[in-house]
């Protein structure tokens, strides 16, 4: 996907993307639900990849060099749907 995106000049969080879950639940019940998705046949890779804090009202991402970057909303029309 990395490789694709970078040749069309497309950034991936920001295209469709089937089949995926993103669960909110509360810090002290995550590792729990972690471990419940990953008992499941098609959650073993699954994982924590962000948190809530009260220091940003943004949404942040790490980068590959561990900087932070601020993820904006969508504007304008996303890809479409392909199935």
């Amino acid at each position: 996907v990395r490789a694709f995106c970078e040749l069309l000049g497309l950034d991936p969080l920001y295209m469709g993307n089937e089949g995926k879950l993103v669960a909110v639940v509360p810090a002290e019940e995550a590792e729990e639900a972690l471990q419940a998705v990953r008992a499941t046949a098609l959650g073993r890779e699954a994982a924590l990849i962000g948190r809530f804090t009260n220091a940003q009202k943004q949404v942040q991402i790490e980068t590959p060099l561990g900087g932070l970057r601020r993820l904006d909303m969508l504007y304008g029309e996303g890809l479409p749907r392909i199935c």
